[in-house]
């Protein structure tokens, strides 16, 4: 029975082509094994992960609490007149704003992983959900009002983050680069600001939910029927921008009061919006009309408490009607989010977690829909005005949360007379500072003039045209550029410079391999040897994939039928036999002559430290990159690998033919000591001096030692150096160099001898 079983498996083997003494390689029990060893540890930790708040509540002290609850009240006196005035935008009746600012600072706090951002009502989500609502109501008039709409995207895209949260996928933000969110950022911003200008200046009659630039010129346009609402609006914004540039000039003549002058500037929201409360309750309170209207747009009456508590209404066909609309609320809720986080992580040293993030703000919008909540996510400006206010940890969001409910139970009353020009400014005044400043625009030139384009494309379509065709626009250019760097990666064919340290005080002298072409900028003018005739050495400075792999091979190929010389002696072949590419030389054209004068291919190098994947294509590119230059050599041609990075790229060379086989080289092999580990750090025999932990130590070979680079592979090598001597000593170049050791220490050196 035992020989049936070894005999089906030998005719297996033979079927698949497997070889019969196969290299060992990396298999799929090894990636198995790299994710986890303990499942059972890994699932607990995967749960407490999502509960960041069990990490640091039970220390918290009366220190974190003070900075916590001035940071929390601070944001809070700002979120009220804002989250209201993001209502309006979405053209929702204000309270929802209010619950949504409740519902975000409240329960962010129990998920998040960063102390600074601070979730709510935004200007462009807030925007997002106004054309969704339009769009819903086009097709489907009277059919559903505008809160349950907004309630609806909430759950929705909430749901979709959290699910996105949960299955750790957070990267996939990351395909989104910088200048692509701040161009869409920009535009949005100028989008906003030219659709509350109507509302500022009191202007009614036209569409200003249009394109930016009709929305802009129709402005203009209806200046002549600008109404009173103006007087409350303009000095609105006025003294926003008059009371913040005071306090920041008296910031920088008065620095010892420069606290003081930052708080009063943080309230300038708060206070404006009182002021013209308060006027516009003078000037309106004996101005009512028989209609029951007043002479400026006003508020009228907010309702008192949470008047929506309860389970959200989801109707499927309303899931039909906005199902096109839904990936770009999604996109604008997670993008956001995420870059204002990473943004306040860097600025104050800690990091945040992406995958929790999400979760943090896919369940804050989800249970937010119990509260009647519209989509909310981070807030640049209150996020920023947190993280000066001296906040230590997100429970000041607790604090932010009972302002917004004493406002809700307490100042309803109040909010009846809030003029909404007044609204209006706030928004402006709030939104400006997402617009791009000139130097951020011109970094992003210098740093990459096609990431640049990227920038100018999504702000100009999203002025032009829409919101969503901006995120359209910057994500696909963004991908497209990927997709084109990946493709068209570059290479080099590489030259050896030798270095030498400053002669009065090192003799350090080695070999670095360099493009042989001149790259201004880079290199200075030094220089640059090629190989040993014979030898080619190439870097690809890309992972090795279906798109680029056409590339690869024409450049060696190209490069190997100029330089290196034909095997055959094509003037002994008759015209009829050549192939019907090759016509042959010119009248009067020595082929021969000059295809002797090049040297005979022996060895092609490739660098792969820039390689950190490889496909079946990229294999079947390889090994059709063999066959081409084995054929215009006329005889085998060495293949050297260098710098392998992954056991997964040595399990494809190796299925590939490549890395085994006997070598011609005389190189001895490199060889490093094998000792065991413990711990992490590699123990040695006898006491270890600590005297002095910079110092290299000399540590003799041992018996016990072995090749650095598996001996079955001989032409995978540990570094260029070692791949180049390697493929030169087959040429039967002499080298005085003995083998290389790797000496251990308390940090593993390298000595060449």
């Amino acid at each position: 029975m035992a020989s049936t079983v070894d005999k089906s498996k030998r005719f297996v083997q033979r079927v698949i082509g497997r070889p019969e003494d196969p290299t060992p390689v990396v298999t799929l029990k090894d990636w198995f094994n790299s994710f986890t060893s303990n499942p059972r540890r890994d699932a607990l930790r995967y749960v407490e992960s999502l509960f960041p708040i069990v990490g640091w509540i039970t220390r918290y002290n009366l220190g974190w609490l003070y900075g916590d609850v001035v940071a929390g009240l601070t944001v809070g006196i700002v979120v009220v007149p804002q989250s209201m005035s993001y209502a309006q935008i979405a053209t929702l009746p204000t309270q929802y704003g209010l619950y949504s600012a409740f519902v975000g600072v409240f329960l962010y706090c129990l998920f998040a992983t960063s102390k600074d951002v601070s979730i709510g009502p935004v200007a462009v989500m807030s925007l997002t959900v106004s054309r969704i609502i339009a769009h819903v109501n086009e097709n489907h008039p009277d059919v559903w009002p505008a809160p349950q709409i907004a309630t609806t995207v909430a759950f929705i895209c909430g749901f979709i983050v959290l699910l996105i949260g949960l299955l750790r996928l957070g990267w996939l933000v990351e395909f989104i680069p910088a200048p692509a969110v701040s161009g869409f950022m920009t535009g949005s911003a100028i989008n906003i600001v030219s659709g509350q200008v109507p509302g500022l200046l009191g202007e009614t009659g036209f569409d200003t939910r249009a394109a930016t630039y009709k929305v802009i010129i129709d402005c203009f346009k209806f200046l002549p029927v600008t109404k009173l609402d103006a007087a409350f609006g303009i000095t609105g914004l006025v003294s926003l921008y008059a009371i913040r540039y005071l306090c920041d000039f008296l910031s920088s003549r008065y620095p010892r009061r420069k606290r003081l002058f930052f708080f009063i500037s943080v309230f300038r929201n708060a206070f404006v919006i009182v002021i013209l409360t308060i006027a516009s309750w003078l000037y309106c309170r004996d101005r009512k009309s028989a209609s029951g209207k007043y002479p400026i747009k006003i508020l009228l009456s907010v309702p008192r408490g949470f008047q929506h508590v309860g389970p959200p209404v989801i109707d499927r066909e309303l899931i039909s009607a906005m199902a096109g609309e839904i990936p770009v609320a999604t996109v604008i809720l997670l993008l956001e989010h995420i870059a204002i986080s990473k943004s306040f992580g860097r600025l104050n040293g800690y990091k945040i977690n992406p995958n929790q993030e999400l979760i943090a703000i896919g369940v804050t919008n989800t249970i937010g829909t119990v509260f009647g909540a519209y989509p909310a996510t981070g807030s640049f400006s209150r996020s920023a005005l947190k993280s000066k206010s001296g906040v230590r940890t997100p429970a000041a969001g607790i604090l932010t949360a009972l302002v917004v409910i004493v406002a809700l139970y307490g100042l309803t009353p109040a909010f009846f007379w809030i003029p909404s020009a007044g609204l209006s400014a706030v928004v402006i005044h709030a939104v400006a500072d997402l617009v791009a400043s000139p130097r951020q625009v011109y970094s992003f030139w210098r740093v990459s003039p096609l990431e640049f384009l990227i920038w100018a494309a999504a702000v100009l379509v999203t002025i032009f045209s829409t919101i969503e065709n901006g995120i359209y626009t910057s994500i696909c250019a963004s991908l497209a550029l990927l997709l084109v760097r990946l493709a068209h990666p570059r290479g080099q064919f590489l030259g050896k410079v030798t270095l030498h340290g400053n002669r009065t005080t090192s003799t350090e002298v080695r070999e670095v391999f360099v493009p042989m072409k001149e790259r201004p900028g880079v290199l200075s003018p030094v220089k640059v040897m090629p190989p040993a005739p014979g030898v080619v050495v190439y870097r690809f400075e890309e992972s090795i994939l279906y798109p680029n792999t056409s590339l690869l091979n024409d450049a060696i190929v190209d490069y190997v039928r100029t330089h290196m010389r034909r095997g055959l002696d094509m003037n002994q072949i008759r015209l009829s036999d050549r192939p019907w590419n090759d016509p042959g030389p010119k009248p009067g054209h020595d082929e021969n002559a000059e295809n002797l004068a090049k040297p005979a291919l022996h060895a092609i190098v490739l660098d792969f430290s820039g390689v950190s994947h490889i496909d079946t294509t990229g294999v079947q590119s390889l090994i059709d990159t063999r066959t081409e230059v084995e054929r215009w050599a006329n005889r085998p041609v060495e293949f050297h690998f260098a710098t392998i990075l992954s056991p997964w790229i040595r399990r494809a060379l190796v299925a590939g033919g490549f890395g085994i086989g006997a070598s011609s080289s005389r190189a001895p092999a490199e060889i490093a000591p094998v000792v065991p580990y413990r711990g992490g750090r590699t123990q040695f025999d006898g006491q270890q001096k600590t005297a002095d932990i910079e110092a290299i130590e000399e540590v003799p070979a041992k018996e016990d030692e072995a090749p650095i680079v598996p001996e079955d592979t001989p032409f995978f090598h540990f570094d260029l150096v070692a791949a180049v001597r390697a493929a030169e000593s087959g040429l039967g170049i002499d080298r005085s160099e003995s083998s290389s050791f790797v000496k251990g220490s308390p940090r593993v050196q390298t000595r060449e001898a």
